[in-house]
């Protein structure tokens, strides 16, 4: 595991954590209910939470009656999210290329944009295979990304976001590959500079992916499960049922 990858440094930092604090916890419940009624999952399944953060997604799974693995490479946010572990609520620290070892899942969930993070496709790829393997026969994966078409064609270039007295001053490029955002500020006398480094997946690219391992492939493009749009949603969520 190469320490230097972006997201091992920067999601493990308590300045990442900082940032994004403001995200809609609502919101995100209100999706996962909507996926969990969608998916008629019963009281009890198993299900994996792949790139968990501090859980909160796992929590809301659990509290809906699944029985719920959170993991994510961050020790610091595993920490976190452990304070909640609890009898169908777990969480470890593991890479999403590889498998966990002697675990199956009916469903694995990966949401909100916590994907794309590497530099090219077998690295994706390495994403999916231990997906499928870790899924049972015709479990299901769901995929929460951004639309990245969508994003590229409205980037915002530059703002500046002050939390809890740090100002944050972000910018964004594309490079045709990947969508930079690069975050700068000064806290305590020290200036700090993270980038955050996406791929600009589409949904010829996902298809691509699963293509080897799924079928009965869905999209939606937003929390409500709205028919996609490449020009104008803004979220592609994909399910796929394993063959």
């Amino acid at each position: 595991m190469n320490s230097k990858e972006w997201f091992a440094e920067w999601f493990d930092t308590s300045y990442y954590h900082q940032l994004y604090k403001h995200r809609n916890d609502e919101e995100a419940a209100f999706f996962i209910k909507n996926l969990v009624d969608y998916l008629q999952l019963g009281k009890g399944e198993k299900v994996l939470d792949l790139a968990c953060g501090k859980g909160r997604h796992s929590r809301t799974l659990n509290e809906l009656g699944l029985n719920v693995l959170g993991v994510d490479l961050s020790s610091n946010s595993i920490s976190e999210a452990q304070k909640h572990s609890k009898d169908g609520l777990r969480f470890s620290v593991q890479d999403m290329r590889e498998p966990i070892e002697n675990e199956t899942f009916s469903v694995i969930f990966n949401l909100f944009t916590s994907f794309g993070y590497f530099d090219n496709s077998t690295e994706n790829q390495k994403v999916i295979d231990a997906i499928s393997e870790m899924l049972k026969p015709k479990g299901t994966v769901v995929i929460d990304f951004m639309n990245a078409r969508k994003v590229v064609d409205t980037l915002v270039e530059s703002e500046v976001k002050s939390v809890d007295d740090i100002d944050f001053h972000i910018t964004r490029n594309y490079d045709g590959n990947h969508i930079f955002k690069h975050i700068r500020f000064t806290d305590k006398g020290a200036n700090f500079h993270f980038t955050e480094r996406v791929q600009a997946l589409m949904l010829s690219d996902f298809k691509q992916l699963l293509s080897k391992d799924f079928s009965n492939v869905r999209t939606f493009g937003d929390f409500d499960l709205s028919e996609f749009d490449s020009n104008t949603s803004n979220r592609l969520i994909i399910v796929a049922q394993k063959n």
